[in-house]
C-alpha cells in the first residue's frame, strides 16, 4: 500500500479502458422483479418521481466544466435552467455560507446544481468498509438525511456538484488498481479484491439520473478482475439495472427502521423498498451488501430493529442472503450540524442530539464530532450483533464502526 494517496498530475495519460470503448458494448435487457420492469420503457431518471427529486432551474458552473463533453450533456438535459457562470465549485457566496439558504434547504437541493472540475485526484486508504476511498464523481446530494457530514463543510446548502473530468478520474483509478497488483490476502474489505469507494461524499444512485459519471465507473470496474467499486445508496434507481457490472460493483443498501428513516431520511427511498430492491440488483450482476445505519439510540430502538431484521429475513431470497453481509454504523453527529438543523428540521434533533450519552471526539479530518460514549456505543454495538445472530443470522456483519 504504498501508493496511499497519489495525486493526478495536469499531464495525466489516458485511461487504460477509453470512455468510447467502456459504452460501446450492447445496452442490457434486464430481467427480475418489479424495479427491472420499470427499465424496459422510459428511464427512471425521466420519470415524475426522479423529476420532483431534482427539479433543476439553477446550474453554477465552471467555464471548463461547462464546455467539457459531460458538462454539455448535463446543460442539455436541463434546457430551461439558469446557468451562472462561477470561478470556483467550492467559492459559490449565494450558496456557501449563505445563512438565507437555511430556510431553503430541500428547495436548493432539487433546485439547484453545480458543474465543477475536479482538481485534485487522491485515492486514500481506508481499511474499513473499502480499502480505498476513490475519488469520486461528485460532492453533496438532491435527498436531506438529517445526520449527513457533508452540508457541513459547505455551510447552509449542499445540491450536487458533478465534476465532468471523469475521464482523469478513470485514468487516476486505472492507473492506482495497476499499481496495487492482485491483493495478495483477505481482509475484511474483500476476500479478493481491492475494493473501491467511489461515493464517500454522494449518493452514486441519484448521481445517475443527471449524469452517466456513474455508469462509466461501473463499466471501468468491469474490466478490473483484481478491483471492486463499492457504493452506499438510499434511492432505488433501476437505470443502474440497465449497466453490465459483472460483479464487479458492490451496492450497499443502507437500512434503519422506516419509523426511524420518516424522521430522519428525508427524500430517500422507503427502507421497505431498498430491500425489496436486492434481489434485482443481485440478478443485475452487482454484489449487493446492507449498511445498517445510522444506528439511533432512541426509546424502543431495539425492537425497532428486531421488526426490521425479521422483514429482511422474511422477503430476502435465499441468493442474496447468501453472497450479503453488512456494516454497523453508530450515529456520528455534530454541533456545527446540530445547529443547522434546529433550522430546518427540529423535530430530528430530538433522536440525533443526546448529550446524555454522547461526547465530543476529533475525526480523522481533524474536526470535533460527537459520538455516543464509549460504554454506550459498545453496548448498542453488542446488542445489533446479538439481534442480528437472532433474527438474520445469515448477515455477516463485515465491522461495526
Amino acid at each position: 500500500m504504498g501508493d496511499s494517496a497519489v495525486a493526478a498530475s495536469d499531464g495525466d495519460a489516458d485511461a487504460l479502458f477509453g470512455l468510447e470503448e467502456l459504452r460501446s458494448g450492447p445496452a442490457r435487457t434486464p430481467s427480475g422483479g418489479d424495479a427491472a420492469r420499470t427499465a424496459y420503457g422510459p428511464l427512471h431518471r425521466d420519470s415524475p418521481a426522479a423529476r420532483r427529486l431534482l427539479a433543476v432551474r439553477e446550474i453554477h458552473a465552471e467555464p471548463a466544466a461547462a464546455a467539457s463533453p459531460r458538462g454539455r450533456e448535463i446543460l442539455a438535459r436541463y434546457p430551461d435552467a439558469r446557468v451562472i457562470d462561477v470561478d470556483s465549485h467550492w467559492r459559490i457566496p449565494d450558496l456557501h455560507g449563505n445563512e438565507g439558504n437555511l430556510e431553503r434547504w430541500v428547495r436548493v437541493k432539487s433546485e439547484v446544481l453545480v458543474l465543477g472540475e475536479k482538481k485534485t485526484l487522491a485515492t486514500r486508504p481506508n481499511g474499513r468498509s473499502a480499502d480505498w476511498i476513490a475519488p469520486g464523481p461528485s460532492n453533496g446530494c438532491a435527498m436531506a438525511c438529517a445526520y449527513c457530514y457533508v452540508p457541513r463543510r459547505k455551510g447552509y446548502a449542499n445540491p450536487i456538484t458533478v465534476f465532468t473530468n471523469i475521464e482523469r478520474i478513470i485514468a487516476h483509478l486505472d492507473r492506482h488498481i495497476t499499481r496495487q497488483g492482485p491483493k495478495r490476502e483477505p481482509n475484511q474489505c474483500d476476500p479478493s479484491a481491492w475494493v473501491y469507494d467511489i461515493g464517500e461524499n454522494g449518493d452514486c444512485s441519484v448521481d445517475a439520473l443527471i449524469s452517466e459519471n456513474v455508469a462509466d465507473l461501473v463499466r471501468a470496474f468491469a474490466h478490473r478482475p483484481t478491483a471492486k467499486a463499492s457504493f452506499a445508496t438510499k434511492y432505488v434507481n433501476p437505470d443502474l439495472l440497465l449497466l453490465d457490472p459483472r460483479g464487479r460493483t458492490r451496492v450497499r443498501f443502507s437500512v434503519m427502521p422506516p419509523g426511524h428513516s420518516r424522521l430522519l431520511d428525508i427524500r430517500t427511498s422507503p427502507v421497505e423498498q431498498r430491500i425489496a430492491a436486492a434481489a434485482d440488483f443481485l440478478e443485475a450482476g452487482y454484489e449487493v451488501h446492507f449498511n445498517l445505519s445510522p444506528v439511533v439510540v432512541r426509546p424502543g430502538w431495539e425492537a425497532d430493529w428486531s421488526l426490521l431484521l425479521r422483514h429482511m429475513d422474511d422477503v430476502l431470497p435465499q441468493a442474496v442472503k447468501q453472497q450479503a453481509a453488512a456494516e454497523v454504523i453508530m450515529l456520528t453527529h455534530n454541533r456545527d450540524l446540530h445547529e443547522l438543523n434546529l433550522g430546518w428540521h427540529p423535530r430530528a434533533e430530538d433522536a440525533l442530539w443526546r448529550p446524555d450519552i454522547q461526547q465530543a471526539k476529533r475525526s480523522e479530518n481533524g474536526s470535533w464530532n460527537v459520538r455516543y460514549r464509549n460504554d454506550t456505543k459498545a453496548e448498542a454495538v453488542d446488542t445489533v450483533r446479538r439481534l442480528v445472530a437472532a433474527h438474520a443470522p445469515w448477515l455477516r456483519i463485515r465491522y461495526a464502526f
